[in-house]
């Protein structure tokens, strides 16, 4: 298996949403985001199956040094290999790297967050660099445009910390800060202990008020110039967009025992409205 084919592979085996946007890039674009998701599947599968810090920490560690024989033309997984091609057509700095790792590291030290200065740290770590990277290799004529793909990126975790509360609750998981947890009268064994109640719908509404605000916030940080070749990242801005307002709609209070999802159809159909330029973020 060639580095090329293995970096699509691991990325068709997520089945991720963001394939989606995928489909409207050419060749090169379309390799080059295949190996900058599968680098960050691969660390991100590290802290999903580590049950034990040292493990995790051995493991992103080796992937640091990875990343420094990657800046040194000398990279050994085939990730990285394929990732080699690209880091210097599209100006992909080494720095977002190391920080996507140092993101990942964070959920080896945390699995609460105090308040949310706290959790943006976070969320840039492991969704901003990823966004700004995109950028790099979608294309852009405006340095504007990495604020948009900066903010982006915290909508986009945002989103996700609510669809998946459930699910993180299940690991063991909080990701919504407890000063939030607090504001709505809820303690970490409400959420632990799946209870559901109307105070998880007015926490729920809160948080997603918070994510609708960066995603308003980077609409309005592209510049014009560079809308067309960011359309990949706003066909996702989109798709999570509609997946948020979704979560708000259909009794948010069950969302502990429940994840809303849209489907490959809505998908399609709201990458095509994108790409004619239909305004879904106002």
């Amino acid at each position: 298996m060639t580095p090329q084919e293995y970096c699509k592979k691991k990325t068709k085996e997520s089945r991720s949403s963001f394939l989606i946007a995928f489909i409207f890039l050419n060749k090169k674009k379309r390799h080059a985001l295949n190996a900058l998701y599968a680098f960050c599947r691969e660390v991100d599968d590290i802290v999903d199956d580590s049950n034990e810090f040292k493990t995790g920490k051995i493991k992103l560690d080796w992937w640091r040094n990875e990343i420094n024989r990657l800046y040194k033309k000398k990279p050994q997984h085939p990730v990285t290999k394929e990732l080699l091609i690209y880091i210097d057509d599209f100006k992909l700095s080494k720095i977002y790297f190391d920080e996507i790792i140092d993101g990942m590291e964070m959920d080896l030290h945390f699995n609460r967050y105090k308040n949310f200065e706290q959790l943006q740290l976070y969320c840039y770590r492991v969704a901003s660099c990823v966004g700004i990277l995109s950028a790099h290799i979608f294309g852009f004529r405006d340095a504007k445009t990495l604020k948009y793909a900066h903010n982006l990126g915290i909508a986009l975790q945002l989103t996700n910390i609510i669809r998946d509360i459930g699910e993180d609750a299940k690991r063991g998981r909080i990701y919504i800060p407890t000063d939030a947890l607090k504001k709505s009268n809820l303690t970490e064994a409400d959420i632990l202990n799946f209870k559901e109640n109307k105070k998880i719908k007015i926490l729920i509404e809160d948080q997603a008020k918070r994510a609708k605000y960066f995603y308003q916030l980077a609409v309005k940080d592209l510049p014009n110039i560079d809308r067309k070749t960011q359309k990949p990242g706003l066909i996702m801005a989109n798709i999570y967009y509609l997946l948020l307002s979704k979560i708000i709609k259909e009794h948010p209070e069950n969302l502990l025992n429940k994840k809303i999802l849209i489907s490959r159809f809505k998908k399609f159909q709201i990458a095509l409205l994108t790409f004619i330029n239909f305004p879904f973020i106002k």
